[in-house]
């Protein structure tokens, strides 16, 4: 009896990599143009799958905006597969937000032409996250395909059960050449049978009934003849028997019984290049990415959410910025393997979503203010856990306050403007209604006829200054004395910023904070020392730190570099440093809120790496600084450079308190442990280096980072690590080369790029905790900030002293945002393995799946089981 061949027509298609975006869209509209008329004239060319992601469309669409009713009319009559995803994204480098995101995003696109294709397609990711099938299974999907990481254990099954922590599993078609074992077909039939013969005796495992046959590859065009060969084939030989058709309905038919379960993350190179160096290249690119990400989660849309009016959900603006991020979150730009104009275009991706978030919960923080009304600054807390810490206000000139340290000030600034009554309107109408945020705007007639437009700008009042009044003011004046003088005073109030220690601000909300004596022991400095009763920091002669007597903190280690941008690749006679030269402490800072030390280390780098040495010499300063706050158990450091070195990687080194054979990592909606090793394969070298979201746990320390995304458990010493590698930077200067010992074969052409050197001034943000604080608490209170606000005034108080808009408790929250009808969405996560019981505090609602879809209700409070995921819709 023959065995069915399954042909999928595909192409792979990367939005932008070794040519920018709009070299590739040429081409693409090209591929689509050519393909539109075959599907439509050729029944026997059945099935085209456009790479599971709806990117494509809007691409294509805004070049052939007449073509959307073709491709309409073939997507619904099963001809053509579109989505799920909207970007077939690096799973590693992004958040599971932008992750979940990326998929509703292609899902709504997907429908607008008939609806996405059924299988959560991954066909070419560098490693796979372990939630991933709990994240499918939520949006309603059972199968997947996947290639890049998955263990040599696995390599002999057509497919597995892929679980996610939580239970939650998926069928994950293994495919053992990718997504091309079927790219390039011959002239003839004859030549088609022996291509699948060769792979069913390579890959006998594989070979099952049906045998998926990838009729495709990167950029691969559709090939006319294939409705004709599958023909002939057919006719010509009964062991295999070809038919075309779409992913989905392979599925429905795949191998299900017998195969083999496997939970967990997959990175593994045993069989596939994992492409690993991809989570330590460019790092701008990826603290990039880790700021507009916490800009638009924790800052953006939670704000808005719960301080705005419910009615006033900026929908199009966050929909502006998540695309953004969406696109950006592509493997081949999120992983910055791409060429230089590529990277420039995905920075400036990652600025305009930045932008928007800012922009929104700077409105959102006013709102807050204007609600509570009242004449005492507020502390705002953005985060879900009621905490203390400090918080930075903007006040009006004034004496020192108690219990708070004032870090900078802006004296008064007034500009002239003199004009002519008739000139006066235009600059009324075009400056002063469009260019300043002016709080007042007090009209004084002089007696010579004259006028003179005092303007408070900046003045810290909320709200829209109806500028009618003084406009009317100017018009009737230039009516009547066009020549007449017209003078704009405009002032720009003096401020300064102050630091203070406030406690107890609640989760999601605010706590009015009035000058007092500290509450807790001052921040101090001293010399080489920063103390706060809780740490005692000292910095030593190499210019490395202890914490609470625990020592050799933060040492730098550079070595060399003769890899790529997937890949690093140490030279065979490296040079590595791991002292400076010289090394000199200062003050910035002695407190009482905030106290400060810089460190400036000189060091004596190699210069450059050619062939297997390091040349050359570079002299190099580097400057730490070491910032304690008043109360706080974490250290926050900056690390900054003038990086002119090249080939090389630098690391901050971490003695661990404990030595340590695992350590913990933060990856979406999860923490993975991880070992010392790591498999490899015959073309990959296993390296140990893994990547964290935003921190890493080992032997008793705990590091948060701002976009640093790979760490490395080393020093290996009978059988276990005794610190922690952190890398910083990691600079060379070719997008991909061979041969390499730790990769044998190319990953991408062999292109000389300047970006990857990362030239230029370069900064490092990272907090280190010792002991056993919940990491995710850590990580919030390095980098998401209690937001200060100064006082509105004028308005009456409203909710007391202290308000909380949302309580939530018993899980992390992941997202708090509301639909445009106003209802309030929160997602939150259990990250451990045992069951949670979350409490929304006096709220009820739906449990609802990724799609939105209702799966029961719940009464204030839920049990989330280990490792879930769970969105919940709140009722009014």
């Amino acid at each position: 009896m023959a065995r069915t061949v399954h042909v999928l027509p595909h192409t792979h298609w990367d939005r932008e990599w070794y040519k920018p975006f709009q070299s590739f869209r040429m081409t693409l509209v090209d591929l689509v143009d050519d393909l539109l008329p075959l599907l439509e004239a050729d029944p026997s060319y059945a099935h085209f799958m456009l790479d599971g992601q709806t990117a494509v469309i809007d691409d294509y669409l805004e070049i052939r905006p007449d073509a959307a009713d073709r491709l309409r009319r073939l997507v619904t009559s099963g001809r053509l597969s579109v989505g799920p995803w909207y970007i077939l994204m690096d799973e590693f480098l992004v958040s599971g937000e932008t992750m979940i995101r990326d998929l509703a995003l292609g899902i709504d696109k997907a429908a607008e032409f008939g609806g996405a294709m059924e299988v959560g397609y991954l066909p070419d990711m560098f490693g796979h996250i372990a939630q991933m099938p709990q994240l499918l299974r939520q949006f309603g999907f059972a199968h997947t395909t996947v290639w890049r990481g998955v263990p040599d254990r696995l390599c002999d099954s057509p497919a597995f059960w892929w679980e996610a922590p939580d239970g939650s599993r998926v069928r994950a078609e293994y495919l053992p050449r990718g997504y091309g074992n079927g790219a390039k077909l011959p002239d003839d039939a004859k030549g088609l049978v022996e291509q699948v013969d060769r792979y069913a005796e390579a890959h006998p495992h594989q070979a099952t009934d049906p045998l998926l046959w990838m009729n495709g590859t990167d950029h691969l065009h559709p090939q006319p003849q294939l409705g004709r060969l599958v023909a002939e084939a057919n006719a010509l030989q009964d062991r295999w028997h070809f038919r075309v058709g779409g992913l989905a309905e392979y599925a429905r038919d795949a191998v299900t019984n017998g195969l083999p379960t496997y939970r967990g993350e997959l990175r593994s190179g045993a069989r596939a290049n994992l492409l690993m160096g991809v989570a330590s290249n460019r790092v701008d690119v990826k603290q990039a990415a880790a700021r507009a990400e916490r800009s638009l989660e924790r800052e953006a849309e939670p704000l808005w959410a719960l301080f705005a009016p419910p009615d006033s959900w900026p929908t199009t603006f966050l929909a502006a910025a998540w695309k953004e991020m969406v696109r950006n979150s592509a493997h081949d730009s999120i992983c910055a393997c791409s060429v230089d104009e590529v990277v420039d275009s995905v920075l400036h991706r990652f600025d305009e979503a930045i932008g928007i978030a800012e922009g929104l919960a700077d409105r959102a923080l006013a709102a807050a203010a204007e609600g509570a009304g009242g004449d005492v600054p507020l502390a705002v807390n953005p985060v879900a856990r009621t905490r203390s810490g400090v918080v930075s206000f903007e006040l009006p000139p004034g004496d020192d306050l108690p219990g708070t340290q004032t870090v900078g000030s802006s004296p008064p600034e007034v500009q002239f403007v003199t004009t002519t009554a008739a000139q006066a309107v235009d600059f009324h109408r075009v400056v002063v209604e469009n260019f300043l945020d002016v709080d007042r705007i007090d009209v004084e007639h002089g007696a010579d006829g004259s006028l003179d437009l005092h303007l408070h700008v900046d003045a810290g009042r909320f709200g829209l200054l109806d500028p009618a009044p003084s406009l009317a003011a100017v018009e009737e004046l230039a009516s009547t004395r066009p020549d007449a003088s017209c003078r704009f005073h405009m002032t720009w109030q003096a401020t300064r910023t102050v630091l203070a220690h406030v406690a107890d601000v609640p989760g999601f909300g605010w706590r009015r904070t009035a000058p007092a004596a500290l509450s807790v022991d001052p921040a101090t400095a001293s010399d080489r020392t920063l103390s706060n009763g809780i740490l005692t920091v000292d910095v030593a002669d190499d210019g490395t730190y202890s914490v609470n007597g625990h020592g050799g903190l933060g040492r730098l280690v550079d070595d060399g570099d003769k890899g790529d941008t997937y890949n690093w690749c140490p030279p065979a006679n490296d040079t590595v440093v791991d002292a400076p030269d010289s090394v000199e402490v200062t003050v910035l800072e002695t407190g009482p809120v905030r106290a400060q030390l810089a460190t400036v280390a000189t060091y004596t780098w190699p210069h450059a790496t050619f062939g297997e040495e390091r040349v050359g010499e570079h002299r190099v300063v580097v400057t730490t600084t070491l910032e304690l706050h008043a109360g706080d158990d974490l250290l926050r450091v900056d690390v900054a450079l003038d990086n002119q070195t090249r080939d090389h990687r630098l690391r901050a080194w971490f003695p661990l308190p404990t030595a340590a054979t695992t350590s913990t990592a933060e990856c979406a909606f999860a923490t993975i442990e991880r070992g010392l090793t790591a498999e490899g394969g015959p073309n990959e070298e296993g390296v140990p280096t893994f990547p964290s979201r935003r921190f890493v746990c080992a032997g008793g320390l705990t590091v948060a980072h701002e976009g640093l995304l790979e760490y490395e458990l080393v020093d290996i010493r009978d059988g276990a690590a005794h610190s922690l590698a952190l890398t910083l930077l990691r600079c060379t200067g070719l997008l991909s080369q061979i041969p390499m010992r730790t990769r044998m074969l190319p990953a991408g052409p062999i292109t000389p790029m300047e970006g990857p050197q990362m030239a230029g001034p370069q900064r490092f943000r990272y907090a280190v905790h010792l002991g056993g604080r919940d990491p995710y608490d850590v990580v919030d209170d390095a980098f998401v900030p209690m937001r200060g606000l100064g006082s509105p005034g004028g308005a009456e108080r409203i909710h007391g002293d202290r308000h909380q808009a949302l309580s939530v408790t018993g899980a992390v929250v992941s997202a708090v945002l509301r639909d445009p009808s106003g209802g309030l969405t929160v997602r939150v996560f259990n990250p451990s393995a045992s069951t949670a019981e979350v409490t929304i505090d006096g709220r009820h609602g739906w449990k609802v799946d990724l799609r939105g879809r209702p799966l029961e209700p719940f009464e204030a409070t839920f049990d989330l089981a280990p490792w879930a995921i769970q969105t919940v819709q709140l009722q009014p």
